[in-house]
């Protein structure tokens, strides 16, 4: 539509199903570029991606074209079928049902995309488990307890 202007900037966390930790740093770099195709063929704009073994975050300049659970969906779906077709793992692989989807401003974009692409150090300070509540208290989003992913 002409004269329609936006600018929306989605971080995105989920997690490996059961909190499993299946991603290995021998292929976690094809998988991450695996999702920046898809997050790229879909219009959208990755600014970071960060995995460690169990979870990972993608932080995207989001095209509004196209419902952020459509394109969770598509990642989750597309990568858990490519894990499986090149054989990464000799487990059984599987996304975590859910996922937390955070928005940004425009003068944020550097911290949270240096956030993202340092997971390692963060996590040597807390589990995934208080780092995912911190940005749901961050966001002033209201959960459930039953409802967030199984940590373990």
């Amino acid at each position: 539509m002409a004269n329609t202007y936006t600018q929306a900037y989605f971080h995105i966390v989920f997690a490996v199903k059961n909190r499993k930790a299946l991603i290995d740093k021998s292929w976690k770099d094809k998988l991450e570029k695996y999702i920046t195709a898809i997050v790229q063929n879909n219009g959208h704009k990755l600014i970071a991606i960060g995995s460690m073994p169990d979870h990972i975050h993608i932080f995207i300049g989001y095209k509004l074209t196209q419902g952020i659970p459509d394109l969770v969906e598509e990642i989750k779906t597309s990568s858990n079928a490519w894990v499986k077709r090149e054989n990464l793992i000799p487990f059984k692989f599987d996304w975590q049902k859910g996922y937390g989807a955070f928005t940004h401003s425009h003068d944020q974009i550097e911290r949270v995309a240096k956030y993202v692409l340092n997971q390692e150090e963060h996590h040597r300070k807390r589990t995934f488990r208080e780092e995912y509540l911190q940005m749901l208290r961050e966001s002033n989003i209201t959960y459930k307890e039953e409802y967030l992913f199984d940590f373990f």
